[in-house]
């Protein structure tokens, strides 16, 4: 696995919704996060913490124990954002042919995070590049914080593979990395072998991806000496309710 770090191709602010619409992905550096969210770095910055206290996924069908992770779901209506019941997450197969098809309940979002002013302020902001994207309505948002670790020898933080997450936005926050080598973010469209490779290495920049025009993945983790670490924060915006199991028609 090379070592070899590939710059990300950053996105000026102005230019966001335009490389959003041509590409279908655009990065944005931390500084242009705060700056489009109204959260200052210190403010984000103040959140990394929350990343130490992540109770391990249970549901790895691999047999791993190199994830960690919480879960929560919100709303956006207009800019303002607010909280949803706590809720399985679930995916369909045909999106997440590892873990699709079953209802993973995870530990909620530590309250102490979401109530902070940076947390509204992020999910609205993303609320807002959504609506610039498909139009303004009701965003149905889901909200994982990942840590994946080393400690199997080596972490994968997409397990399944390059794959879609069946939503309209996918909003990917590089919250830290630690002792690792890999990690490299791959994102291709899905109609052509035309793809970017590129490694996020700065604490709040962000990967956004239209779903709907490009797969995603990320390379596996390995440690450089002691136990290393991937920290992220993954975000998804969807029109039209949450993905949900499907009801089970009676007979």
């Amino acid at each position: 696995m090379t070592s070899t770090l590939l710059a990300p191709p950053l996105t000026a602010p102005s230019d966001l919704q335009a490389v959003l619409k041509t590409q279908g992905f655009a990065v944005v550096a931390p500084d242009a996060v705060s700056a489009l969210s109204g959260a200052t770095l210190a403010e984000l910055l103040s959140l990394n913490s929350f990343w130490n206290d992540l109770p391990p996924d249970q549901y790895l069908k691999d047999g791993g124990r190199y994830r960690r992770r919480r879960h929560g779901s919100f709303l956006v209506r207009g800019g303002v954002v607010s909280q949803y019941t706590h809720r399985a997450h679930w995916q369909p197969l045909s999106y997440n042919a590892l873990h699709g098809g079953m209802l993973r309940w995870f530990e909620p979002l530590d309250s102490a995070m979401t109530g902070t002013a940076a947390w509204p302020a992020l999910i609205s902001f993303l609320g807002r590049v959504a609506s610039e994207l498909r139009g303004e309505q009701t965003w149905f948002v889901e909200a994982h914080p990942f840590r994946i670790d080393t400690t199997d020898g080596i972490g994968r933080p997409t397990p399944e593979g390059a794959h879609r997450d069946g939503v309209d936005l996918v909003a990917v926050f590089l919250i830290g990395r630690q002792g690792i080598k890999g990690g490299e973010t791959r994102v291709f469209d899905v109609s052509s072998p035309l793809g970017q490779r590129f490694t996020l290495t700065e604490p709040w920049s962000l990967l956004l991806l239209d779903d709907a025009r490009v797969i995603h993945e990320t390379t596996p983790i390995q440690p450089q000496s002691a136990l290393g670490w991937r920290d992220t924060l993954v975000v998804t915006l969807r029109a039209g309710g949450f993905l949900d199991e499907p009801a089970q028609s009676i007979t």
